[in-house]
């Protein structure tokens, strides 16, 4: 959760900067004194041989200048489709993408190498006993390794306690896991919505315009269709790229969740066995 409130932080104040950069370049910009400068004359040329510069820096120069055209034309588009309508939009592509990354991270994180862990326990319970596999389950991070914990803390309660903490701490485990996706798929949901409300408010605008002109041009609706269009566009255009990400951490959740289902299944196998060994036999 820290890491959540920590990226959500710096996004917002990335989205501050970008809304100060975008109230300035919307502003005016022109200077009567720089109008009323006259040119000076020009210098007489004068023919000098200038090496020529390496033809290498013109693929980077290219690049460059092509994200700052979509950057500045993103921009424009931007305040054209209206700054009280496009900054929700915004501002669930920012929330999305802050639960996108703490998610990323998190999953990540819980990702385990389940068949040394299973190896490490199984010759830790043969050479040492239950505490040492325990201890083996402390240091390692991951659902996996809390689930085969609380198995081998209940372990002299028998195998149908120790079974029946495996799948109730699974199921634990597998809500920490698809924590925070409800969101996530609310934000998908609710992307076009803001840009359909856009929409329609666009329209509202444009027959308001038709009224008082009293005349029907495309100069009198154009402001309004204007604001209509460019909602439902970037609406569209964050749910997708949300529903991209979620379907990426749905995948990599049902992936955890099937090796934590495999690894537990043969988890049990072992303790099965280190019981049948280690009990008094008649």
């Amino acid at each position: 959760m820290k890491k959540l409130v920590s990226v959500i932080v710096v996004l917002g104040m990335l989205f501050v900067n970008t809304s100060g950069l975008l109230a300035q370049e919307a502003a005016p910009a022109t200077t009567p004194a720089a109008a009323a400068v006259p040119e000076a004359p020009a210098a007489p040329a004068v023919e000098s041989a200038a090496p020529a510069e390496p033809q290498e820096a013109a693929p980077a120069e290219e690049s460059k200048s092509g994200l700052s055209e979509l950057h500045n034309g993103l921009r424009e588009k931007f305040i054209e489709g209206g700054v009280t309508w496009m900054t929700p939009i915004l501002l669930v592509l920012i929330v999305g993408l802050a639960i996108v990354i703490e998610r990323i991270i998190y999953l990540n994180l819980a990702t385990t190498n389940t068949n040394k862990l299973l190896t490490s326990v199984e010759e830790a319970l043969k050479t040492s006993g239950i505490d040492a596999a325990k201890e083996i389950c402390r240091n390692t991070k991951g659902p996996v390794a809390s689930i085969f914990y609380q198995g081998l803390d209940r372990y002299g309660e028998g195998i149908e306690i120790v079974e029946k903490a495996i799948v109730s701490y699974g199921g634990v485990q597998m809500g920490k896991l698809e924590n925070g996706m409800i969101w996530l798929n609310l934000f998908i949901a609710l992307s076009p919505s803001l840009g359909f409300l856009g929409t329609v408010v666009g329209m509202v605008m444009a027959f308001d315009d038709i009224a008082i002109a009293g005349d029907i041009s495309p100069n009198i609706v154009a402001e309004g269709m204007k604001v209509a269009l460019l909602t439902t566009i970037f609406g569209l255009i964050v749910a997708m790229i949300l529903q991209v990400f979620y379907n990426y951490l749905l995948n990599k959740i049902n992936s955890l969740v099937n090796n934590m289902e495999d690894s537990s299944i043969t988890m049990m196998d072992i303790l099965v066995r280190y019981n049948s060994d280690n009990s008094p036999k008649q």
